[in-house]
């Protein structure tokens, strides 16, 4: 069984009411979302301007990892249709220094509703598709496509990113080319993806495939990198990914 709650150097998330717990994916996003590339793209904007959006937080992960790196000078909202979820990320928000919204509806009503563009858009959408389901309807709705597809999440996406915005999503490495091209559709094009392998020698899991609007990247090669997670020992991390979670793990 998970714990109830996770420790990180400046904060603890609760999820005990969250259907999806703290994991690796959650942890990436957070860590490979280009906010530094935000600002440089803003640069004639104050920094407390930039604008940061993260659809289906869950427990609220990666909206307060974004609030520590951003030094808590974004304003970051958080879209969760879980009651429950939604609730307790607003909890765990409001124990750390640093402002965030959280809305709990629909990524499609809250585009319909709302009025803002973003700067950054993350997201660590569900991505089961016609697979079989849990008897825990919450864990499906995080985990499942049938309340939020890869269209309507793009679709969304283009409602609310700003013309010089940036889209990043973590999703399995099998759904990348299907994601993509749906992307295209939005004129929004793969700017960098970063591969993730979970070990040396084994093969990727997960894309992290950040997105632009600029129509001329369609004709541009795509930035494609790899992490390694772990070294061949287990719970052994590479040096790459403790550098870059160095600021949030109280230990690797």
């Amino acid at each position: 069984m998970p714990n109830d709650f996770f420790s990180f150097k400046q904060f603890t998330i609760h999820q005990d009411r969250c259907a999806m717990k703290v994991g690796t994916d959650g942890v990436l996003l957070g860590v490979l979302s280009p906010v530094d590339a935000g600002y440089v793209l803003s640069s004639e904007k104050e920094k407390s301007e930039y604008k940061i959006l993260d659809i289906g937080t869950g427990t609220g992960l990666v909206a307060i990892m974004l609030a520590q790196r951003t030094e808590g000078k974004a304003k970051i909202s958080a879209v969760e249709i879980d009651s429950e979820a939604a609730l307790q990320a607003r909890e765990n928000a409001s124990n750390t220094p640093w402002q965030i919204d959280v809305y709990n509806k629909s990524i499609q009503d809250f585009a319909h509703e709302c009025q803002e563009k973003f700067d950054l858009i993350v997201s660590n959408p569900p991505y089961f598709i016609n697979s079989l389901k849990a008897p825990d309807k919450n864990r499906n709705t995080a985990r499942h496509t049938d309340t939020l597809s890869f269209e309507d999440l793009v679709d969304s996406v283009d409602k609310l990113l700003a013309d010089e915005g940036r889209f990043t999503v973590i999703i399995p490495c099998s759904s990348e080319n299907d994601f993509i091209e749906i992307a295209k559709g939005s004129n929004l094009f793969a700017e960098s993806i970063i591969r993730v392998l979970p070990k040396v020698g084994k093969e990727a899991k997960r894309s992290v495939i950040t997105f632009v609007r600029d129509a001329d990247k369609n004709n541009c090669n795509t930035n494609v990198t790899e992490l390694v997670i772990e070294t061949e020992s287990r719970h052994c991390y590479t040096e790459e990914f403790k550098r870059l979670t160095a600021d949030f793990y109280l230990k690797h």
